[in-house]
């Protein structure tokens, strides 16, 4: 390599055999060629064969992969900034060692950054063997995105074009006391000193690599680690832009992912002293930041577990998560055209916490009332040629629930249903006329309410799903009643003139689906030889 390279890539490295390997040939193999690039590899004293495997690089590719051996620091920081000290290239790109980058990848940003005039790239991510990453971000390619007014706060990754410029006139640096999300305050600070950045969504830049034994550093911090972490990355932060909508911004991500996870389903099993420590470290962050409309940006389920956990109620948190755990989501509170999950501590006088900790705000919650929403019992009831559909379903919802109806739709539920099993009705949309009576009780367990429908059944052909439909928080839902496994009414034959046999079924995925047709249209070649036999019985009594 002769001249100063384009772009210096940063892999900091620690027993990551055999995927770096993958690694370092996704980088050697870039199109933007090796006399465009610079790999600064810093082995963190692997012991598995991996600073083997560097000086292999090293040797077979003279000038463009440099290395450097040093003792174990327990992190990737003390690596990236021994890497960041020796870098010359006119950008800097950081690549976990577990990691690979598309053949295109480091070409496409450079040309991007110097067409746009960009401090900072963001190619696009994806996770593979699993590993999640999110990816509201990647919708297009846009040449000026805000930190604030986007889904980046959610995406702080240093896997992203720096342009080294920035890096140095700042003195960007990782903290090397922090042994997970080290890169956050480098990232973060990067896009706050930023002039323009730029995210590019039409090619896959970065394939991020869960390993089969899940031992990337992040999966392995214990939560006291992890609260210690993001306490720090928030001062950071908080250091850098003032309290209001930006800061607020920026920390809906830490609430929603790096708070909010260590009140997740492990937290029951951390030991009483940890988990008073944990709440304890929560309630300082959330006195500190969690402001008002911070808080209503968050989930139910997040907002409650945060706030529980910021008043020192650690029983009440334990038994919202294993409540959760073992029978599902609490049912919904329906009151004067609002909702609130009746979690534990909802109106509590002990505890104190307003009403709006437990409130839906803006959210849609078809997942939460298909799970709580289940076939209790089915039957027909017939008088002559009426024949009547008799069902009690359990639907999660308990208080107002006058606008709680049992329907029989013809079709299929809309395929934006199917993943929550429910759906929201959109703005204009309106539920079939109802037809038929119902009742309403809560359930014995105060979890639910019993609907009790009396639902006419119509003689035509048609193949109708049983929804529930409910008005929750100023939306109405619609919830296809899954059987879970309750034994269905036999099928049925009704009508004389022309007899028609109606059918309860369980489709795949669960639903309940009632099934009409004329008596012959049941069965191939049935429906010829029933056809002759009324005929033949009619003109016997015409005779």
């Amino acid at each position: 390599m002769t001249g100063r390279p384009d772009v210096t890539v940063v892999v900091a490295v620690y027993n990551t055999m055999p995927y770096l390997t993958e690694c370092l040939n996704s980088l050697v193999g870039q199109s933007i060629g090796l006399d465009r690039l610079e790999v600064v590899a810093v082995d963190d004293g692997s012991t598995d064969g991996s600073s083997a495997e560097l000086d292999r690089f090293a040797e077979r590719y003279p000038g463009t992969v440099k290395v450097i051996h040093q003792a174990n620091s327990g992190g990737p920081a003390a690596p990236s900034n021994r890497a960041l000290d020796v870098a010359t290239g006119r950008f800097v790109y950081f690549i976990g060692s577990d990691d690979y980058l598309g053949e295109e990848a480091l070409a496409r940003m450079v040309d991007y950054a110097d067409e746009h005039g960009s401090d900072v790239v963001v190619g696009k991510m994806v996770g593979t063997n699993g590993r999640y990453v999110h990816q509201k971000l990647y919708k297009k390619n846009d040449p000026d995105v805000s930190l604030y007014r986007s889904s980046l706060p959610f995406t702080l990754a240093n896997t992203k074009l720096f342009r080294r410029e920035l890096v140095e006139k700042h003195g960007l640096r990782f903290p090397e006391d922090l042994p997970v999300g080290s890169d956050q305050p480098f990232t973060i600070e990067a896009c706050v000193r930023a002039r323009k950045i730029s995210v590019l969504s039409d090619y896959t830049f970065y394939y991020a690599v869960k390993r089969g034994d899940s031992s990337n550093i992040t999966y392995r911090a214990n939560h006291l680690s992890r609260l210690r972490c993001t306490t720090a990355i928030m001062k950071h932060t908080a250091s850098l832009v003032d309290a209001g909508p930006d800061r607020d911004a920026l920390f809906e991500r830490h609430f929603t992912w790096e708070i909010a996870k260590l009140v997740q389903g492990d937290f029951p099993a951390l030991d009483e002293d940890t988990r008073r420590q944990v709440c304890a470290g929560i309630a300082t962050l959330a006195d500190e930041y969690l402001t008002d409309g911070l808080r209503d940006t968050l989930d139910v389920k997040r907002r409650v577990r945060i706030c529980l956990a910021q008043a020192g109620a650690v029983d009440a948190l334990v038994r919202a998560i294993t409540e959760e755990a073992e029978h599902g989501a609490p049912p919904f509170h329906l009151e004067d055209g609002r909702a609130f999950a009746m979690y534990p501590g909802f109106r509590d006088e002990d505890l104190g916490l307003p009403d709006r900790v437990y409130e839906l705000v803006g959210e849609a919650v078809p997942g939460r009332l298909a799970q709580g929403t289940r076939l209790v019992e089915a039957g027909w009831d017939q008088t002559g040629d009426d024949l009547r559909l008799i069902l009690t379903a359990r639907v999660g919802v308990l208080g107002d629930t006058g606008s709680l109806t049992v329907r029989l739709v013809q079709g299929a539920m809309p395929k934006s249903a199917d993943k929550p099993g429910a759906r929201r009705l959109t703005d204009g949309q309106e539920p079939p006329a109802s037809t038929g009576g119902f009742t309403r009780t809560p359930a014995e367990d105060g979890r639910a309410t019993l609907v009790r429908a009396d639902i006419p059944v119509p003689a035509e052909k048609a193949k109708r799903g049983v929804r529930v439909y409910v008005d929750v928080a100023g939306s109405t839902y619609e919830i296809p009643v899954k059987t879970g496994g309750r034994p269905l009414p036999l099928a049925r034959r009704w009508r004389q003139a022309v007899p028609y046999r109606v059918a309860a079924n369980q489709n795949p995925k669960g639903r309940l689906v009632i099934t009409t047709a004329p008596l012959w249209e049941i069965k191939p070649g049935a429906g010829k030889r029933l056809r002759h036999m009324l005929s033949r019985l009619k003109r016997k009594v015409t005779r």
